[in-house]
């Protein structure tokens, strides 16, 4: 019987490239998402009718106003703990779904708040919503992906992580003008179309080839990667792709370890340093927020307004240029990932945002004891455009991508949710003690972050080994062969090139599968002339 040519077609008929700039544009959505909601309370904490209607005007309601823009950070770090424990069970898609339907509610009960209570509550839900796609969004990202693309891809979904946040700090310095409710209200509104584009994609689109083999559906798997690759089933670069992600699958499995062996160190020798990679992974995210980006994120309005002695309407339009600039930058990293390596992004970030707090101390410390304070503090206004740029050549979207690649595949979900349970709960405590911190200390506060900075330098540069230019499997095999924590010992460790032993393994793989498929055809062709015969 001939197939019917109507029959329906996976993913809309899509393929290869298509197929992926979808998967992409979900998850960059999700991403904008982000980067919106980081930036929106920024705008609403210095509007004045937000501030009457919510009890929160006065120097005394400082604590109850940082608690309620921290608030959401916990939201999220219980997302994350949820994505953790439920998000394996539920694969990619439905966790991103489920997790959309959450930040819905809490965005309708944020926009229609009158009283505090009913805000702390919003921006709680809409937290938890937020914590699971964060946590889920780069890995449905990293393995449909491939390795070439992998990089720049998660870096493209930061870059419009920085198009949410530049988006709403024009949309908070339009609003000024008005003022009123609408002003403040309008804003957490908004984020609601990004929910809408989400459910309108993330449904009919492809499931992680990765997450449904652990799953035993192979089936399945074989079909999304012969999509994703635009490619028969049978192909020999699908049946490699499938073997190597099989191969390390079979393996974590056979060697497991329980969580509990995990965290008293229990020893296993072909454990394929689980713990070290779990805690690689968070550790990006927690430099990340150690140095110092959501004091910006969160506060910069008000960090312009009463360390820098700027009027309400210039600190709001000052924050809208940085914004763009920002965003500009962040298109840098995309050209860079790859080129540059996780790890030398990570150090040249790291060390720009260093000097930038370094100057801003100097120049704050300075501006207080001088006569003509308001122009020094004024001059600090371009260290913290130096701040930013600093950060989104890097510290803006490795630690998103890191995670991801370092941990193995049955530890990916896990590993990426224990990163962004990490990255919220000291997003939390940095959004909760900036504006008592500038409040009580003044410009002794920069100096903080000036130190963070600078300690992490050789935490990176002694035990991240590089991930670019790599498939996934690599890294398991890399582990498997016990490396040394310190990884400057290893030159293959730290080279932004694939290592040529990882290349010769998949090329060997590669001719392998070629001579099988050589053979059943030339068996095919005996088959036939034998029944024509």
């Amino acid at each position: 019987m001939v197939a019917s040519n109507t029959e329906k077609k996976p993913f809309l008929g899509l393929t290869g490239g298509w197929l992926t700039f979808w998967i992409t544009f979900a998850c960059a959505t999700d991403m904008t998402l982000f980067g919106y909601d980081q930036g929106v309370f920024s705008g609403v904490v210095v509007t004045q009718n937000f501030l009457e209607l919510h009890d929160l005007v006065g120097p005394s309601k400082t604590k109850i106003l940082s608690t309620v823009s921290a608030i959401y950070d916990v939201g999220c770090f219980i997302g994350a703990v949820i994505a953790f424990t439920i998000g394996e069970r539920l694969g990619r898609k439905k966790a991103i779904i489920f997790g959309t339907t959450i930040m819905t509610i809490g965005a309708i009960i944020q926009a229609s708040s009158f009283s505090l209570p009913q805000m702390f509550v919003g921006r709680t839900i809409l937290g938890i919503g937020n914590g699971i796609n964060t946590a889920t969004a780069p890995i449905w990202q990293t393995e449909t992906a491939d390795s070439k693309w992998r990089g720049k891809l998660v870096i493209i979904e930061m870059m419009m992580n920085i198009a949410g946040f530049t988006l709403v700090n024009w949309i908070n310095y339009a609003l000024s003008f008005k003022g009123g409710a609408f002003a403040w209200r309008f804003p957490l509104a908004f984020q609601l179309i990004f929910n809408i584009a989400l459910y309108a994609t993330v449904p009919w689109l492809p499931e992680s080839p990765r997450w449904l083999m652990a799953h035993g559906r192979e089936t399945e798997a074989r079909e999304v990667l012969s999509c994703l690759q635009a490619k028969p089933v049978e192909d020999p670069y699908v049946l490699t792709v499938y073997n190597e992600i099989e191969y390390s699958i079979q393996y974590e499995i056979a060697n497991a370890v329980r969580w509990r062996d995990i965290i008293f160190g229990k020893k296993n020798a072909n454990d394929t340093k689980t713990l070290r990679r779990l805690l690689l992974g968070a550790g990006t995210q927690f430099m990340q927020q150690f140095e110092g980006i959501n004091i910006m994120s969160y506060y910069l309005p008000t960090v312009l307004i009463n360390s820098v002695g700027l009027s309400n309407e210039k600190a709001r339009l000052i924050t809208g240029i940085n914004a763009t600039t920002y965003l500009v930058i962040s298109c840098v990293s995309v050209l860079l990932v790859e080129r540059m390596g996780r790890r030398g992004l990570m150090l040249l970030s790291t060390a720009g945002q260093g000097l930038s707090f370094l100057i801003i101390t100097v120049l704050l410390c300075y501006a207080e004891r001088s006569s003509n304070g308001s122009a020094v503090a004024t001059a600090s206004v371009a260290f913290f455009f130096l701040y930013y740029i600093s950060f989104g050549v890097g510290m803006l979207g490795v630690p998103w991508l890191y995670p991801t690649e370092i941990n193995s595949l049955p530890m990916r979900t896990k590993g990426a949710a224990v990163a962004t349970a990490t990255n919220w709960i000291t997003n939390f405590v940095i959004v909760e003690i900036t504006p008592i911190g500038i409040q009580n200390l003044g410009w002794r506060f920069w100096i903080v972050w000036t130190v963070f900075n600078a300690a992490f330098i050789p935490v990176i540069y002694f035990f991240y080994p590089e991930t670019s230019n790599r498939i996934l499997e690599d890294m398991d095999a890399y582990y498997r062969s016990n490396p040394s924590l310190i990884v400057t010992r290893d030159k293959d460790a730290i080279s932004t090139k694939r290592p040529q032993k990882f290349i010769q393994q998949e090329n060997e793989e590669l001719q392998k599968n070629l001579r099988r498929a050589s053979v059943s055809a030339a068996g095919d062709t005996k088959d036939l002339a034998e029944h024509v015969d």
